[in-house]
Parts: C-alpha cells; structure tokens; sequence
C-alpha cells in the first residue's frame, strides 16, 4: 500500500507543477486587412459560422474555453491551434496565392462535405459550431462560387 501512496503523491505532485508551465495563446486585439472576411466580403451569416465553427483553430484569435488553464489539456489545445493555422490562418487570407487560395478553397469544401470539419472533438464540447444540413449548404454554395471566381 505505500507504494500506491508513494505513486499517488508523486502523481499529484507533478499534476500541481505541471500547471506552473505556461502555454502560447493565440490572442490578437486586431484584425488584419489581409484577413478572409474583409477581402471576400463574406456575408453576414456566413460570417458568424465560420467564426464559430473555425476561426478558434484557423486564426491569430482564439477564444479559449475556461479550461485551457489547466495542464495538459493547454498543451493540448495550443498544439492542436498550432497546427490548424499551418494548415490554414484565414487571418492570412490575402497573403495567400491564387493557387494556394483555390487548394484551400477546394480543401474547406470536401472537408465540409466529409464531415471532416470542425472536428468532432471540437463540436463535442463547442455545440454550436456544428454545421446543419442547411448551413452546410450555405457555406458549400458560397465557397464554390468563391472558388470559381478567382
């Protein structure tokens, strides 16, 4: 039984000086002229689902949950964050190329249509960024035509 108490303490002891490990956030107070809402003019609605569903992981901004404080789950988040803006930072929109625009434009689309985007885990706990049938619609249409006009 001492060992368990030993392990145990170890344990806590460790969890309690993981927490003094401080993580990047990913918070900016201004939005870019580069960003993609202000270069496409997107509509308003539209907007307000890509804020939600994906500018927390594919932009300089993101509105962290109350549990981000809390070792590993930061390190967690701010890996997953990390990687979403390599993949793509609609912050940086209009830095892009037309090539590398359309790759992403035709990436967001099947990701979508595949229920690859936002991530379950994401929507899990963030329930209002799940996409509807309807919005999907939405948003697919508008990206296509987006697409097909640059």
């Amino acid at each position: 039984m001492k060992v368990v108490k030993k392990i145990a303490l170890v344990l806590l002891v460790a969890f309690v000086g993981i927490q003094f490990i401080p993580t990047e956030r990913n918070q900016s107070d201004s939005v870019p002229s580069t960003d993609f809402m202000l270069v496409n003019n997107v509509p308003e609605n539209i907007q307000k689902k890509l804020q939600v569903s994906c500018y927390d992981c594919h932009s300089n901004n993101t509105d962290y949950p109350w549990y981000n404080k809390v070792q590993p789950v930061a390190w967690y988040l701010e890996d997953h964050v990390e990687h979403g803006k390599e993949e793509l930072n609609f912050n940086e929109w209009d830095s892009y190329s037309s090539r590398r625009k359309n790759s992403k434009l035709k990436s967001i689309i099947s990701q979508i249509e595949d229920d690859e985007m936002p991530l379950k885990s994401y929507t899990l706990i963030h329930r209002d960024a799940r996409l509807s049938d309807n919005e999907k619609k939405i948003v697919l249409d508008w990206v296509s035509k987006l697409k097909d006009s640059l």
